[in-house]
């Protein structure tokens, strides 16, 4: 699997054997995508253990573009309370594009210690009511972190979110060094002190950690605004009761899912976003016209 790649380079975990790998003369005369979380085939210089040459690529599970990762057991969406303050927009972005790349997704509300239960609780249901799992923690505190460890043992998770909702603290929590791991690492491949431009894997408990670029703005140019209500999982129950058939749950005056929102059965705050997100498509596919 390839944990990391930097400048034409992709390091390789075989086995349990890191080896540098450059990628075969055949792949290059085609176009190839090649990212950390690959699984690949390579060959092994007879001359140096460490060193290979990937001459194979094998189908991927998932892939997402941003942050760029494949074969992902779990992407962890990672939003603070407050300080920046919970953004429900960003937050279903995020699980948009998860849903889209059908990525297995679970939500980690960062700063718990700052936030009175009430509020911490009132943005955890209602996702939890949705069928996300939701973690609530705080890395000064400890709360939630020994549940949210459990949970990530064997599996290859890549930690997304903007940058400076405690996502760096929240994986020191989980696993203390590993951001001087990663340090490390960048200082191998001259990248100089850690800042997480790349998306590195890491061992952690029979998997890996990723941690990822951060980010704030969330692009969606590859989505199409017909496909935008299949990413939302709460509206299939309702969209029986729709007279057309596709409906885009906006103007048609038959709609199960408007209904719902009517009756709160599905969150306004998610249809909110479900509608801001629309009108984003919709701009940006009109732009991608002219």
């Amino acid at each position: 699997m390839v944990v990391r790649s930097y400048s034409g380079y992709y390091y390789v975990d075989c086995a349990g054997v890191m080896i540098t790998c450059k990628v075969k003369g055949h792949m290059k005369q085609k176009r190839f995508s090649l990212c950390t979380g690959d699984r690949v085939q390579l060959e092994v210089n007879p001359d140096k253990a460490d060193e290979g040459m990937i001459t194979a690529i094998l189908p991927r599970r998932n892939y997402l573009e941003r942050p760029t990762v494949a074969n992902l057991d779990l992407l962890v969406i990672t939003l603070a309370l407050v300080q920046p303050d919970f953004s429900f927009l960003i937050a279903d972005k995020l699980l948009i594009l998860a849903e889209a790349a059908t990525v297995p997704v679970l939500l980690v509300l960062t700063k718990a210690d700052l936030t009175a239960e009430e509020q911490r609780e009132r943005i955890a249901a209602v996702y939890r009511k949705i069928g996300y799992e939701t973690f609530v923690i705080s890395s000064k505190t400890g709360e939630g972190i020994d549940a949210l460890r459990k949970r990530l043992e064997g599996k290859v998770t890549a930690f997304g979110g903007p940058s400076g909702v405690g996502k760096s603290s929240a994986l020191n929590a989980i696993q203390p060094g590993v951001l001087r791991t990663t340090g490390e690492i960048s200082t191998k491949i001259s990248r100089g002190k850690h800042t997480t431009r790349y998306t590195e894997l890491i061992p952690f408990n029979g998997g890996y950690l990723a941690d990822t670029p951060g980010f704030g703005n969330v692009l969606m140019e590859n989505l199409e605004p017909e496909a935008l209500p299949a990413c939302f999982p709460e509206f299939r129950q309702f969209e029986a009761a729709c007279k057309f058939s596709p409906c885009s749950h906006t103007h048609e005056p038959v709609c199960g899912v408007k209904d719902a929102v009517r009756e709160n059965r599905v969150a306004p705050s998610r249809y909110a976003s479900y509608l801001s997100i629309l009108e984003e498509l919709k701009e940006n596919k009109a732009r991608n016209r002219r």
